[in-house]
């Protein structure tokens, strides 16, 4: 899994049984990535497309495949799509199977 943008890892941990790592930007976003094994530990210093963990398969509702969960935040709690950040104006969702 790689990072967004350049930022600073401000979690990396656990939260309800799924591996989390949150990192925060310039302007007051953070980016938000789960489930995250072998996550870097909080401080890290990324750059974009540094690695900051490894997608993990267990316990996901894709099973037997992985799945990501990406977050955008932007100041508190305005959330955002994350689709954003690499310039797609309009997201599509693409049917199962």
């Amino acid at each position: 899994m790689l990072a967004a943008g350049a930022g600073r890892v401000s979690f990396s941990g656990v939260i309800a049984g799924r591996g989390v790592v949150t990192v925060q930007h310039s302007g007051g976003r953070r980016t938000t990535y789960e489930p995250v094994d072998d996550r870097d530990p909080v401080g890290t210093v990324e750059q974009p497309g540094d690695r900051i963990g490894t997608l993990a398969s267990s316990g996901s509702h894709c099973a037997p495949a992985a799945c990501l969960h990406w977050g955008l935040i932007l100041g508190a709690e305005e959330y955002r799509d994350p689709l954003t950040l690499l310039g797609f104006r309009r997201p599509r969702l693409l049917p199962l199977g």
